[in-house]
């Protein structure tokens, strides 16, 4: 088991089966070095967490949504690294996107759901640079979406 399995086994985390595309598209690229990982919902097995953020979800519920998110990514991670979470040298950027209401302002700080999960699993190496966006509406009515390019090992 590598560190990463360590964290996160530390932090009572057990990763899913990554999920599959819903539509025409790989749930992610490797290119040289680099991993494009398609965007992840916030989706668990009791269905996820979905509806508006400001509306129906509250800021907390949101937070916990993209560390859901988060989660999911690291499941792509561990696919795309054969299994070896190891071989992650680096968390490049995140992108996230927050089902928004009108009145609902607090978009970076349910992004940092993702962002501070991937500093408790990868360290330093998990610190990246991101974009935090409030979005009129998400696949499926999910009430959070985030992608990620991340760095190999070579």
């Amino acid at each position: 088991m590598s560190q990463i399995e360590d964290r996160l086994a530390a932090l009572g985390i057990v990763l899913p089966q990554p999920n599959a595309p819903v539509a025409n598209y790989v749930p992610f690229v490797r290119q040289g070095d680099l991993v494009h990982i398609s965007g992840q919902v916030s989706t668990d097995p009791s269905g996820g967490i979905k509806g508006v953020v400001g509306e129906e979800v509250d800021a907390e519920t949101a937070k916990r949504a993209a560390r859901l998110c988060g989660i999911n990514l690291i499941a792509q991670m561990k696919a795309a690294c054969d299994g070896d979470l190891g071989r992650v040298a680096r968390v490049v950027k995140l992108g996230g996107f927050v089902q928004a209401g009108p009145g609902f302002f607090e978009i970076p700080q349910v992004v940092n759901g993702a962002s501070d999960l991937m500093v408790e699993a990868f360290g330093e190496a998990g610190r990246h640079a991101r974009s935090a966006v409030g979005v009129y509406r998400l696949p499926l009515n999910f009430a959070v979406e985030v992608d990620a390019v991340v760095a190999l090992k070579p």
